[in-house]
């Protein structure tokens, strides 16, 4: 089950809630859920009940508690519990979990959170003439293109009345101009690889750090070692494993750990560019359209890869088998969890233009 999926499956929660009279509030175009923070249990939560308690007159907890009902009997979820003010924490169907496992492998890099749905959609992206500008750009483009999109990248300079002429004449055309704080100083010194994650890892608004000690010395403090580290070590393990005689095989041995969210969570990443269709509250359908938000996508894409490369190193250490030890159904689903983050990471690297080496 995806966050979408999940998503879904709570405003239809609140829906049911809403016709049996249990809660008086017009139902939420969009529920948000995620990992759960400091002080939540489960797989992912939700504070659909704290947004709710105003419109509806009653306290949070009351909200969560009237919700909870509907939320454990939807299929795929094995337990809901309201914890702090009023979030619910819900666990997912352990069986949930090794489908999802064997889907990324299955799917591979190229494929696992890939979609057609902004098939048939042109973007423009207007774009200065400065580094930084056009790499988030180069990136953007690759994200917008793995969800069907075609992305066509031009410079500012470029003159407006033939960019004009070309949008009255397909009005799918949707643009955006890619602002952010430039780099300092040429980066190319630091090798395509860092020099790229230096441009993308900070959030737009931020001034990227150009320097050697940053982004070359390998070590804990740079998320790129890390994040290229994890899925070298994923790859050494599946090797490892080979060598002792077993295979990958997706199961229920880790389904709580803090690894599956994050993985849950990679392709819907991968949509933070742009928007697809949505339906308004009128009943009438919102063409897609590039987000607000969407030059700070590269680097949303950068520090979810950073943390799933820390997710899965935490991980590791349990996989193979130790001295004597004989390889047990746990050993294959934990290697088959470790070899779908590594392909995630593989997936978001080649993403951002950055190399995911299997030896490092």
């Amino acid at each position: 089950m995806t966050p979408v999926e999940l998503s879904r499956t709570v405003l239809g929660a609140v829906r049911r809630a809403v016709d049996a009279g249990e809660l008086r509030v017009d139902v939420p175009e969009r529920v948000v859920v995620a990992p759960p923070g400091a002080g939540g249990v489960g797989d992912y939560a939700t504070n659909i009940a704290l947004q709710l308690a105003r419109p509806a007159g009653q306290p949070p907890l009351r909200v969560a508690e009237l919700l909870r009902p509907h939320l454990v009997d939807a299929d795929g979820i094995t337990g809901v519990e309201i914890t702090g003010p009023g979030f619910l924490n819900i666990r997912l169907d352990q069986g949930v979990a090794a489908a999802l496992v064997r889907r990324i492998l299955d799917e591979g890099p190229a494929r696992y959170g890939h979609s057609d749905a902004l098939a048939g959609q042109v973007y423009v992206l207007r774009v200065p003439y400065e580094v930084r500008a056009e790499v988030v750009a180069d990136v953007l483009a690759r994200m917008v293109a793995s969800q069907g999109a075609r992305v066509e990248i031009r410079q500012q300079k470029q003159q407006k009345q033939q960019e004009q002429q070309t949008l009255h004449k397909d009005d799918t055309h949707e643009i955006l101009d890619v602002r952010l704080v430039p780099a300092p100083q040429d980066p190319t010194p630091l090798g395509p690889d860092a020099a790229r994650w230096a441009l993308l890892h900070p959030a737009p608004s931020d001034r990227p750090r150009i320097t050697a000690v940053d982004h070359l010395v390998q070590r804990e403090g740079n998320p790129l070692f890390r994040v290229r580290y994890a899925h070298a070590r994923t790859r050494a393990v599946v090797r490892n494993a080979a060598d002792l005689g077993f295979t990958p095989e997706p199961g229920a041995a880790e389904a709580r750990t803090p690894l599956l969210p994050l993985l849950t969570d990679y392709p819907r990443i991968l949509t933070t560019a742009a928007t697809t269709a949505t339906t308004t509250a009128t009943g009438t359908t919102a063409p897609p359209h590039p987000r607000p938000t969407a030059t700070a996508a590269p680097a949303r894409l950068a520090r979810h890869l950073v943390a799933v490369a820390d997710a899965v190193l935490d991980l590791l250490p349990a996989t193979l088998p130790r001295g004597d030890e004989k390889p047990t159904a746990a050993h294959r689903a934990r290697l088959a969890l470790a070899e779908a983050a590594g392909t995630v990471l593989a997936g978001g690297l080649s993403l951002l233009g950055i190399d995911a080496p299997d030896h490092l």
